[in-house]
């Protein structure tokens, strides 16, 4: 459409024509007012009144409702790890003891992720940290989870053997608990040793007794050792009943098993003696659990009647022609 211009000298309107220079210059012109315009709206609004644009407005919005999500779900994380500390607890104080199994060391069930950073992806994403904090808790959890998972597994595979262990558990004396024929002459923990007179740990307990007195197996197990040692236990059988139990008869006068025999609660396996460093015909017996000395009288009762003894024994089966496995 043709613009047209008002002539002062002829008082006519005349058809006004524009180069395309000047109206190039004129468009760039009005654009970049329109842009500084622009800016200028942005500028106040923003940086001077203090408004967020509706698109940034609705992203944090959004932003902080994820942040609250992510705060309550790591309030749920904090009651789960507190939880999951109480199992790891009862596991290794209770469940795994009971059954005689080591306890899960506390660098094994707390190790963390090594190697490169596995969170590095949420770098962009992430400026508060929250996040990534969030993601390893949750990776931590779940390991720990599984290996929790895993230590019960172990638990209900012992538990099925829980009549094993307990045929395995030496509950009885080692001799016939007829007063008349022994007495304790040396108990478990410090004494005056008897030959040098200083203060020494006795390591098990002393039934002084005739020689030849019967010597019984106090669970069922295995013979690992029969062996002589003329300077110290004299001669001596060591029998590993399992789940982490083993006993020592030393002093012994005659052995009447042989390494690798398996051996029953009630069992014969040798005749007390006075082989050995001893000062007098007696049975030394020790209690071993999970290679520490422990006391031999937490596990038997001495005040059982002879009878009831005499029905162990007689459960026992006959191994003078086992041969050794």
């Amino acid at each position: 459409m043709p613009t047209y211009t008002f002539n002062k000298d002829t008082l006519t309107y005349e058809e006004y024509n524009c180069s395309g220079k000047k109206k190039l210059l004129r468009a760039v012109a009005l654009f970049a007012a329109s842009v500084a315009a622009a800016f200028l709206y942005l500028w106040l609004y923003t940086s001077v009144f203090g408004y967020e644009l509706p698109k940034t407005a609705l992203l944090t919005k959004a932003n902080a409702r994820l942040n609250t999500r992510l705060e309550l779900l790591n309030r749920d994380l904090d009651a789960d790890a507190e939880y999951l500390a109480a199992i790891q607890s009862r596991d290794n104080d209770i469940y795994r003891s009971v059954f005689g199994m080591t306890e899960i060391p506390a660098e094994v069930r707390n190790a963390g992720f090594g190697g490169v950073d596995r969170y590095a992806y949420l770098d962009a994403i992430d400026r508060t940290g929250l996040l990534r904090q969030t993601e390893a808790r949750i990776d931590v959890l779940t390991k720990k989870a599984y290996l929790q998972s895993k230590s019960f597994d172990e638990i209900e595979s012992v538990a099925k053997k829980a009549g094993d262990m307990a045929a395995c558990i030496p509950s009885v004396p080692p001799i016939v608990p007829d007063r008349t024929q022994y007495r304790i002459s040396s108990s478990f923990g410090y004494r005056s040793d008897p030959f040098l007179g200083t203060k020494k740990r006795h390591t098990g307990m002393d039934f002084a007794c005739h020689i030849g007195n019967n010597v019984y197996a106090t669970a069922d197990g295995v013979v690992e050792t029969v062996r002589t040692d003329a300077y110290g236990y004299g001669k001596y059988v060591i029998i590993d009943h399992g789940f982490g139990y083993k006993t020592r008869y030393a002093h012994l006068s005659q052995i009447k098993v042989e390494k690798g025999m398996t051996v029953s609660r009630g069992s014969l396996i040798a005749l007390s003696g006075n082989s050995g460093r001893s000062s007098g015909p007696h049975l030394h017996y020790e209690v071993m659990y999970k290679g520490n000395y422990v006391n031999p009288m937490n596990f038997m009762d001495l005040g059982m009647s002879v009878n009831e003894y005499s029905q162990v024994t007689a459960k026992a089966s006959d191994f003078s022609g086992n041969e050794p496995s």
